[in-house]
């Protein structure tokens, strides 16, 4: 069957949280993926998902309101294919289970990130690392699977650098986030600590992006990704917006561009080339503005569905080679999204053969 013709049966672990809900309204009428069970803690299980979860922006899909809350375990949860918002407390067991269990782990937590043998995807950015899987069934002896898609604020920055890295090598990055409350989840960040206020701290957010970008712009070699020789410095700040986190770069290169041929090749980008048409996939991936003032996360969240990254004020730099400012959203693209592009690439290339479709 093709990907067009199928719907495989899914399901979505730490479906009450914000960013479960996330992949619930994304999966809503999605071509190729059904969402038939949702999954939470202990005491949301058991009740129908609407009384269980305070719902946070539009509306519940009547598809989903009725539907039982079940625990995060493979017996109670049957889908082949399973979405995990799940907290990086508990997830690093949970996820480990279902894909002992035969299962495709989709995972927005931390905990398999950086594991040799586990792929950390962006994929129009490194698509070709969905391959490392053959090399994860094979030293973890299980017939499942895990994918992990990078934290929201490393998302924005890999996607603004993987056309630049390509033609000119990029070899320092001095990264400063602006980065939404909702990142937090919900609920957050206290009201009283954010209005009218920037907290020049998000824990362990900044290791993250230094450690997840070499991974993401690294070489796949059969089996294990050789990671980029790139030293990076971030700066993590929270701000009070809504959606969309925001970077300002200064990037060095072994291969010095202008402006102009740094903007010459982020405009043709075009990506892995087995992302283009998938459902999710923004067209294009990358929007330039030249505006002085944009990206703005208020105008250019929503861009591609919330896919794209907008990028802006590309420049030369004193201290090293290039500045520009880059946003995306980060539930969207920086979370839910990603996970499901990643499926939708895995659907595409067949490797969900034999993952339970119908």
């Amino acid at each position: 069957m093709t990907p067009s013709s199928t719907r495989w049966p899914v399901a979505v672990l730490g479906a009450t949280g914000a960013v479960g809900q996330a992949f619930i309204r994304l999966l809503e009428g999605h071509p190729w993926f059904d969402l038939v069970e949702v999954a939470a803690s202990e005491r949301s299980a058991g009740k129908s998902y609407q009384e269980a979860a305070k719902w946070l922006e539009g509306v519940l899909p009547a598809s989903v309101a009725g539907l039982t809350v079940k625990l995060c375990t493979p017996e109670q949860v049957t889908a082949p294919i399973v979405f995990s918002a799940l907290d990086s407390g508990v997830a690093g067991d949970v996820e480990a289970a279902f894909a002992r269990a035969g299962r495709l782990v989709l995972s927005n937590a931390k905990n398999y990130r950086m594991a040799d043998d586990v792929p950390l995807v962006i994929p129009e950015v490194n698509g070709d690392h969905l391959a490392l899987l053959a090399h994860q069934r094979q030293v973890r002896g299980w017939t499942g699977a895990i994918v992990t898609n990078a934290n929201c604020a490393t998302t924005v920055i890999a996607a603004a650098l993987a056309p630049l890295h390509q033609a000119f090598g990029v070899t320092k990055v001095f990264a400063t986030t602006m980065q939404a409350v909702s990142g937090a989840g919900y609920p957050g960040v206290a009201s009283l600590d954010i209005l009218g206020n920037v907290i020049p701290y998000i824990g362990d957010e900044e290791p993250k992006i230094e450690t997840e970008l070499v991974k993401l712009l690294g070489t796949f070699d059969g089996t294990r990704i050789k990671h980029a020789d790139i030293i990076t410095s971030a700066h993590a700040n929270r701000v009070p917006v809504e959606h969309g986190h925001t970077v300002c770069l200064s990037v060095a290169f072994e291969r010095k561009p202008t402006p102009e041929q740094a903007l010459d090749v982020l405009r043709n980008w075009t990506g892995h080339a087995a992302v283009k048409g998938l459902p999710s996939a923004p067209e294009p991936a990358l929007i330039i503005r030249d505006e002085n003032d944009r990206p703005q996360p208020r105008r250019d969240v929503d861009r591609g569905n919330g896919m794209a990254t907008t990028i802006g004020r590309v420049r030369a730099d004193h201290l090293f080679d290039l500045r520009l400012v880059a946003m995306s959203h980060n539930v969207v693209r920086g979370a839910a999204g990603g996970s499901i592009l990643n499926a939708e690439l895995l659907a595409a290339s067949g490797q969900l053969a034999g993952i339970g479709a119908p």
